[in-house]
């Protein structure tokens, strides 16, 4: 059973429990947007599910409310930044908005940010950069429980690390890659697990290595407290990315790698190394836009498969999304929906 909400009573929401947890009421805006927005695209697992978790990781004292970021290193096209385990929303956007104008300014910008609590669904940096005709690529670890097996393990050893690519096309809607080196998001497998789903094959491994489809093994403890793990996509080609978003994202940044046995600490510590150009300033603008487009319509001319819509680009899928749950709501199963309802109580505001 789900209820549906309209994105201004989910941003009222939330914002209200994020104010109460410590944040300004600017900050606890700009949290609440970004979730709303994720939820809006789609991306349930990046939406206002992830406030009860956030409120949680306040009260241990791994999130710090109204911080923002500390410039460690500013060399010209190269920034090196620091979150200071602040919201993600906030601190990636003061990030991405120093790296993009740094780019419009110098042609590129090489950006890393270490120790931001968890930035959410990182293709809205990708759109931060396209919005401007810019380019971006952004490598992304992640310090919590290590939930995805490497290629040939049978447990745990590192996070969901996404990739990420923005690329404008010009008089068209832009290219935005945004994806999970796991198979699946851990918050995908979170969302089924609420709504009580199993998952296809192939997704997960449970405690002992074996295959399940129980979502339920990377949600709460399984017998003897073990819990099990998610895939890496692509097997070893996945596994190989997800090895670089962790040397790129977390060593190159400073933010640090996971090498330690699991803890149930309730922070999601994210680094970021990003890339930024500007393809006005490369010199290559004119053929940029005039083969990105050829491409693109030669894509589109492919016939449709047997049972399928049609070829799709990246970016695509989020914003029919967007426009379809504007209109019609945002749905949350019961469970979902009464976390967010305690994670208010936690700190003060009633729900309802």
């Amino acid at each position: 059973m789900a209820r549906k909400f309209t994105a201004a009573q989910l941003r009222a929401t939330v914002s209200s429990i994020v104010t109460a947890a410590g944040s300004a009421p600017q900050e606890a805006q700009a949290v609440a947007d970004n979730l709303v927005l994720a939820n809006l695209s789609g991306h349930d697992s990046h939406g206002v599910g992830m406030v009860p978790r956030y409120v949680e990781a306040v009260l241990e004292g791994g999130l710090k409310p109204n911080a923002s970021i500390d410039v460690k290193f500013d060399g010209g096209s190269m920034l090196a930044l620091d979150g200071r385990r602040g919201y993600g929303q906030v601190v990636g956007e003061q990030a991405m908005q120093r790296a993009l104008e740094r780019a419009q300014d110098t042609g590129s910008c090489v950006m890393t940010l270490a120790n931001a609590h968890h930035l959410g669904r990182i293709g809205h940096f990708a759109e931060m950069a396209v919005e401007r005709g810019l380019v971006s690529i952004h490598f992304v670890n992640v310090q919590s429980r290590p939930v995805v097996a490497p290629f040939g393990g049978g447990d745990g050893r590192y996070g969901t690390n996404p990739f990420c690519v923005g690329i404008p096309l010009a008089g068209r809607a832009p290219f935005v890659l945004d994806f999970a080196t796991s198979r699946v998001a851990q918050g995908k497998m979170r969302v089924a697990h609420n709504e009580g789903r199993q998952v296809e094959p192939g997704y997960l491994i449970d405690e002992k290595g074996r295959p399940t489809t129980n979502p339920g093994v990377v949600v709460v403890p399984q017998p003897g407290g073990m819990f099990g793990a998610l895939l890496a996509f692509g097997e070893h080609k996945g596994y190989g990315m997800a090895v670089a978003c962790e040397l790129l994202g977390g060593a190159l940044t400073g933010s640090g790698t996971w090498h330690r046995p699991a803890d149930d600490k309730r922070a999601v510590i994210n680094g970021m190394f990003t890339v930024v150009v500007d393809p006005r300033k490369l010199g290559t603008q004119a053929s940029f836009e005039s083969e990105a487009i050829a491409f693109v319509d030669w894509l589109r001319q492919s016939p449709p498969a047997p049972g399928s819509d049609g070829v799709l680009l990246a970016g695509e899928p989020e914003r029919k999304a967007r426009r379809e749950r504007e209109a019609e709501g945002i749905a949350l199963d019961e469970q979902t929906w009464k976390e967010i309802v305690a994670a208010g109580a936690k700190v003060g505001v009633r729900v309802g």
